[in-house]
């Protein structure tokens, strides 16, 4: 798909990340629950999908007519990097044909010790034509990454690296707004967004669409949430 009809089909819109990982209560290994979410998320008015896995990613695109952003998650030994970290990923991806590749853009190190902008650039030199989402933590990672030929920078990883850990559980709304007035690069706002309030200042930002996952696919993430307030409001009451 060509960039700017990915542009064109999801511009102001959520796109669902629809995953679940092993020993979450909603994991399959022979899939089937992500492709019923995705078609809630369609339903409901998604403009694209956020998968992980080939599995869930076959059958999400057997299910849903939605672009899709596809990852694969797997760790290697001795590397940080574990959101498509190496080729051998991407070369799965390309071979299911999904519309955009999200890879690791942050400093955490990649197998063979390449930087996330060689692995970048590396990805376009073997394939020009796929669209590539930088997954970053920083303004310096975003960066790094459009500068390697990243067609999309998101704010995923900010929060989730040593250099961008938060204690605050809100969006961060600030680093959007950086990006955007510093890069001339399609910003994905993705990460603790919580409430439709939070997606909808994400685009008042700039942002060209936002990404939401645990606040709509993950009931347990869920209700932990409503669980804690409940909680805390509870203590507060007992001071």
């Amino acid at each position: 798909m060509k960039k700017d009809k990915f542009i064109s089909l999801v511009k102001g819109g959520i796109i669902v990340s629809c995953q679940a990982l092993p020993g979450e209560p909603l994991y399959c290994t022979e899939g089937g629950i992500m492709p019923l979410m995705a078609k809630a998320a369609e339903q409901g008015g998604a403009v694209g999908i956020r998968c992980n896995g080939l599995v869930d990613i076959v059958g999400i695109k057997n299910t849903v007519k939605l672009p899709i952003i596809g990852i694969i998650k797997r760790k290697y030994d001795g590397y940080g990097a574990y959101i498509t970290p190496s080729m051998k990923e991407v070369d799965e991806l390309v071979e299911k044909g999904v519309e955009v590749i999200a890879v690791d853009a942050t400093d955490l190190t990649h197998p063979g010790d390449i930087s996330s902008s060689e692995f970048i650039s590396r990805i376009k030199e073997n394939y020009p034509d796929q669209l590539i989402m930088a997954d970053c933590s920083s303004f310096s990672d975003a960066e790094k990454a459009y500068k390697a030929g990243a067609d999309f920078v998101g704010t995923t990883m900010n929060g989730y690296t040593d250099n961008s850990i938060s204690q605050f559980d809100s969006p961060n709304f600030q680093l959007v707004k950086e990006i955007v007035s510093k890069l001339p690069v399609p910003v994905i706002a993705e990460g603790r967004i919580h409430t439709p309030e939070d997606a909808v200042k994400m685009l008042e930002e700039g942002a060209f669409c936002v990404v939401v996952g645990g606040a709509i696919t993950r009931p347990m993430e869920i209700t932990e949430r409503f669980v804690h307030a409940i909680n805390q409001s509870r203590l507060r009451s007992m001071r």
